[in-house]
């Protein structure tokens, strides 16, 4: 039984970077959680990528500390240390389309490193103003401060919201943000403010 607590123990150790890797990509991305099995091989990556770098790592500490060495410090920790590094690298590359954006220049691919075309409409265009088409044919006009990673989630948080009547707005008085639920819109156009004629009194 102690054995196989031990094993347990040393391949959770070996384990750990990727896990906590993959854990804080996850986190940080509006990618969605994939299945156990993908999980798993995400976190072996990234386990692999860390114990490779920890490896070159140990090599220069062997040279330069040889007598000095901490292998608990070194089998554990600096794992660990790297593999949180690459996991924010990779959050950071991720969310800013670095990978994607670089592949399309040499013609690799048209994809975009977002998790959805939607995702990629609010982080392209996220300085406009933005008219959700709501069910029950109601248009909203405003400012988006917050909206979800995905349609049909979650809620829009708009500012100087103005109601959409025909060809004209009909501004909302006292009213400094509305939360729409993400499953009330139907559609979202992107547009200058210039577009919206004037408030209708």
């Amino acid at each position: 039984m102690s054995w196989a607590t031990s094993e347990v123990v040393t391949v959770l150790t070996f384990l750990l970077p990727g896990l906590v890797g993959a854990t804080i990509f996850y986190s940080l991305t509006s990618h969605p959680k994939p299945s156990e099995i993908e999980r798993i091989i995400h976190a072996l990556a990234f386990t692999i990528t860390a114990q490779a770098i920890a490896s070159v790592v140990f090599y220069f500490l062997d040279l330069g500390w040889e007598q000095t060495r901490w292998p608990e410090f070194e089998e554990v920790v600096i794992p660990f240390g790297i593999a949180v590094v690459l996991a924010l690298v990779a959050v950071i590359a991720t969310n800013h389309d670095f990978p994607h954006k670089i592949l399309r220049q040499f013609g690799f691919t048209r994809e975009t490193s977002y998790p959805s075309e939607w995702y990629s409409s609010f982080h392209r265009y996220n300085e406009s103003y933005v008219v959700l088409h709501l069910k029950g044919d109601r248009r909203l006009y405003g400012w988006p401060q917050e909206w979800p990673s995905r349609p049909g989630q979650g809620h829009f948080i708009i500012a100087e919201g103005e109601w959409l009547v025909d060809n004209t707005s009909v501004h909302l008085e006292g009213v400094s943000i509305i939360l729409i639920p993400g499953e009330e819109v139907e559609m979202v156009e992107f547009m200058d403010s210039a577009s919206i004629e004037p408030t209708e009194e």
